[in-house]
């Protein structure tokens, strides 16, 4: 720790305390002392760890269970070089700081938290594979050779050779299934890692996944909270950027980036030879068939999955149009026209403002309750304090607000966001009011932990209002509530009797976990051995226990060999997309990954 000390000109009380905690800490994982480690720690506690001590991404809750892990993983693990980055800071009896460390195979970042001399929180984060650092800032490849090399190909050339070869003459080792923001985001990564990726899709152009939607669709989330890794928006971008603008970005980042990228290509189906290791998988690019045989399989296909369609009595005899809100086309070919859509979360929203907007007569029927977020609300009260550039202008860079986040365990994490919707119902107290007054029925999570923990536990049930709401408090956007009983041939019947004429039905009722992708493409084996994608375990609605304490398979090593799921919104696609990489480069190269605390298959579907 003299290191820190010399780089520091003075030492606070905090920056004192932290080190000393460090120091001791070092010490006890240096001896083998799984049980001093572990007495280090708060009663309460928890230590998250992104990778870089488990080879997994877990959550370690008390001082057991920090003492089971380190009793396993420190001979493999070798940790050691704790370091203090940057003054730390103290605040309601709680200090904060940024930590460095290096292992065996990594250099990793953390985040702690103590409460007197006592760590209450420990974020660890492998950052960089030793021996296998990005080729970034200083160590960027050189680019060209100055002289004279007979036969020398530029760097188009090169780029056309390594994309005919790859999935034709070399076999890819890592293929993910997916290029919209997850694939993408996940295939720079591996290609900065030198990992050789194939990210493939079936639309005709990256960025179609958000071209295809309907003309009003915005991001919900605000710009800072959605750069992609490596390159991030100009300082120009707006705030909410539209679909067809995020669709030419992600094709453009596909091409900067140099990924290999096959459009217009379908996968039919995938087995893992167990002799072999590796997949054998199925596709049809453009038209023809081709035998894929790489060593990982990554699902980018959404972390929203497989769409739900429900079997109502009598879907088949409708007279007009329907289809799922995944497959919704925009609103203007049915001016004049009566729409029913069936949910009331964030796409159903934006469906019948879109209606709305294009002269139908539109009709939103809520089958349960609703949490409602107004967008300036959740920016300055939820998001402002990371993701903002009130933010950037305290030194809140992406990379530290993604770390910041990620250092509050789920666990706790509802303790910290209550206060946040206790403060937005009053800040919006008229907002709410004209709502309920127009019958729509309002929630604020289980538990009054609002919209991230609604996402967290099961990826539903709330919408950003961007303008729809006020729609809907102004009867502009009709409100009918209850199950569906029935579909005629010209309506929608509720199980109360009321029936909503309808010439065209929009079913925004959701979709199923990510293995669904699993079942329909390998096997329903396979994806039950995987189980749940998403949730935390929590017990509340939707979100079936036993406690996880992570999301259920997400970024991590999962009960099927060399298969991994990648999703989530543009900040997790960004954020986790390292821990993935990192996992599949360290493999790769042949490196120990000795997996600590694999999940529990608790719910197969």
């Amino acid at each position: 720790m003299d290191a820190i000390a010399r780089k520091l000109e003075r030492l606070s009380p905090a920056d004192t305390r932290v080190i000393a905690w460090l120091d001791r800490f070092e010490g006890a994982l240096r001896a083998g002392d799984a049980a001093g480690a572990a007495e280090l720690f708060a009663e309460t506690c928890f230590w998250r760890d992104l990778v870089a001590f488990t080879w997994n991404i877990t959550t370690l809750e008390g001082r057991g269970a920090i003492r089971a892990m380190l009793q396993a993983q420190l001979p493999a693990v070798s940790p050691g070089s704790f370091t203090l980055e940057e003054p730390a800071t103290e605040a309601d009896g709680v200090t904060e700081a940024w930590i460095a460390f290096e292992t065996a195979t990594l250099r990793g970042r953390g985040y702690l938290r103590l409460k007197g001399d006592e760590a209450w929180t420990l974020l660890t984060a492998a950052r960089e594979l030793k021996g296998f650092e990005e080729p970034g800032g200083p160590r960027r490849e050189r680019g060209v050779h100055h002289g004279v090399e007979p036969g020398r190909r530029s760097w188009s050339e090169r780029r056309r050779d390594e994309e005919a070869e790859l999935g034709r003459t070399r076999q890819p080792y890592a293929l993910v299934v997916g290029g919209g923001q997850g694939g993408i985001a996940l295939g720079a990564r591996l290609k900065r890692l030198g990992v050789p990726a194939l990210v493939v899709d079936k639309h005709d152009r990256p960025g179609d996944q958000w071209r295809s939607r309907y003309k009003s669709l915005h991001l919900h989330d605000p710009v800072w909270y959605d750069h992609l890794p490596y390159l991030p928006f100009p300082d120009h971008w707006p705030v909410f950027a539209a679909k067809d603008k995020v669709g030419d970005w992600l094709e453009m980042y596909t091409k900067v980036m140099e990924l290999n990228y096959w459009s217009k290509t379908e996968v039919s189906s995938a087995r893992y030879d167990e002799a072999a290791r590796e997949w054998v998988v199925e596709l049809t690019r453009d038209g023809e068939s081709l035998t894929l045989r790489p060593k990982q399989l990554v699902l980018a296909t959404g972390m929203s999955g497989v769409p739900n369609l429900p079997n109502y009595p009598g879907m088949e005899r409708f007279g007009g149009e329907s289809h799922h809100s995944s497959r919704h086309p925009g609103g203007e070919a049915y001016r004049g026209k009566r729409a029913v859509v069936i949910g009331s979360n964030n796409s159903a929203h934006d469906i019948c403002a879109d209606f709305y907007e294009n002269g139908a007569d539109v009709t939103m029927v809520q089958r349960s309750s609703t949490h409602i977020v107004k967008s300036d609300t959740l920016m300055e009260l939820a998001l402002g304090g990371l993701y903002s550039e009130e933010a950037l202008a305290k030194g809140i860079t992406t990379d530290k607000a993604d770390m910041l986040f990620a250092s509050v365990p789920y666990r706790i994490m509802h303790e910290f966001h209550i206060p946040v919707y206790e403060q937005a119902k009053i800040r919006d107290a008229e907002f709410y009011g004209r709502l309920e007054k127009a019958g729509f029925q309002l929630d604020f999570g289980d538990d009054g932990s609002g919209l991230f923990m609604k996402y967290l536990r099961r990826g539903s049930g709330y919408y950003i209002d961007v303008g729809a709401s006020d729609l809907i408090a102004d009867g502009k956007i009709k409100l009918a509530h209850g199950r569906v009983k029935e579909i005629t041939e010209d309506a929608v019947v509720l199980e109360d009797g009321t029936q909503l004429p309808a010439d065209v039905i929009v079913y925004a009722t959701g979709y199923g976990s990510m293995n669904g992708w699993a079942a329909k493409l390998i096997s329903q084996d396979v994806a039950d051995r995987v189980g749940k994608c998403w949730g935390l375990g929590s017990d509340t609605t939707k979100d079936p226990g036993p406690w996880e304490g992570e999301l259920r398979n997400m970024w991590k090593p999962t009960r099927q060999e060399a298969l991994w799921f990648h999703g989530g919104n543009l900040h997790q696609s960004r954020h986790y997309s390292l821990y993935l990489a990192l996992q599949l480069k360290a493999r790769m190269e042949g490196l120990e990954t000795p997996v600590y605390a694999l999940a529990e298959t608790h719910h197969a579907a």
